[in-house]
């Protein structure tokens, strides 16, 4: 009977701390992390950086203004990413991130810890999952739900999910590629690739070395991808001064590259995400394979946006691809529809 009375005394609780909190969902990105805020929208949108003092541990900066310090800082400050391949790499980092846009994101409101959602890459293990749920814990969260990255995508961009139909979606993020086949708002067949926008940065540093004896940063990397990537041939070309250190006399150099090397650069990342997309296909169920015939495959993450992807796709599949609206938003935005009404959604790939 007692038990009983604690254990409705704390719905009614909760639901009134409910009132007061400002719930989060977290889309926490290898390369970004978006915040969005229950009835406001996104309010925040930062890189995933943080930089430290090497010594003591402590935080110096935290989003946009430590990336800014990335390849630039002097012996007492590292600037890193503690976000790899879409899971957390630094436990204590993330942390401290996580707390820094938590503050950030409810410095109007701070009577009640917020309820967080974040958005988690499919394929990642318990371990992981754990890790997540921790570090949103520790960093103030009054309570951590966990939905997976393509099921985000796929709400945040208005697919009908909860039709007895396929709906196919490929969120190409900075550290994960996920793709997701979802019908009755369950993933029929899910999988998760670690290549995404970091793996093709990496690339086109590595060709640019090898070809050009060019040593250049990753920002640099990220710049020349967004300017000049693309996936087939582009109907005009573009070439670009890039300028770097030169790898055999060690002395800063520019040198000129054309878009055609940079295509050249991500074909390998790009061909093994049409390879997954592919093979996520053939373990399709024959019903839901008819209906992508005609709903096709939807494109979400910043990587989707490289010049032509939805073309390339297009000619490895045979099917119909479109690239979401506000592509970039995606995942975040389907927390906020998450965050609207939790108990709806609480079977939807939450933990």
């Amino acid at each position: 009977m007692i038990g009983k009375f604690f254990h409705v005394l704390w719905g009614q609780m909760s639901r009134a701390f409910g009132r007061f909190s400002h719930d989060l969902g977290i889309d926490l990105g290898t390369a970004n992390t978006l915040v969005y805020a229950r009835d406001r929208g996104i309010v925040l949108d930062e890189p995933s950086v943080v930089a430290l003092y090497s010594d003591t541990r402590k935080v110096r900066a935290v989003g946009d203004e430590a990336k800014l310090m990335l390849g630039r800082t002097p012996g007492n400050i590292v600037a890193l990413r503690p976000m790899k391949d879409g899971v957390i790499a630094d436990f204590d980092v993330t942390e401290a991130m996580l707390r820094y846009f938590i503050s950030k994101a409810c410095r109007h409101a701070r009577f009640v810890a917020p309820r967080v959602v974040v958005a988690v890459p499919s394929g990642i293990t318990e371990v992981e999952r754990r890790a997540v749920r921790e570090s949103a814990m520790n960093a103030g969260a009054r309570e951590v739900l966990l939905l997976q990255e393509p099921v985000a995508a796929a709400i945040g961009v208005g697919l009908p999910i909860d039709e007895p139909a396929a709906n196919m979606i490929v969120d190409i993020g900075g550290g994960t590629t996920e793709v997701a086949v979802i019908s009755l708002s369950g993933v029929v067949y899910a999988r998760s690739l670690r290549i995404g926008g970091d793996a093709m940065d990496v690339a086109i540093v590595n060709y640019l070395k090898r070809v050009h004896n060019l040593l250049i940063g990753e920002r640099t990397a990220e710049d020349l991808k967004i300017r000049m990537g693309s996936a087939t041939q582009l109907d005009q070309e573009i070439s670009l001064q890039v300028k770097g250190r030169d790898t055999i006399t060690g002395l800063p150099r520019t040198v000129i590259v054309a878009s055609n090397e940079i295509r050249e650069a991500l074909g390998a990342s790009l061909n093994a995400i049409a390879d997954m997309i592919r093979s996520t296909l053939e373990r399709c169920p024959p019903e839901l394979s008819s209906d992508l015939v005609d709903r096709g495959i939807v494109l979400a993450g910043g990587g989707s946006l490289i010049r032509n992807l939805d073309k390339f796709l297009r000619q490895r599949t045979s099917l119909p691809v479109f690239i979401a609206d506000d592509a970039l938003k995606a995942v975040a935005n389907g927390t906020g529809v998450v965050l609207q009404d939790l108990s709806t959604w609480l079977e939807i790939g939450t933990s």
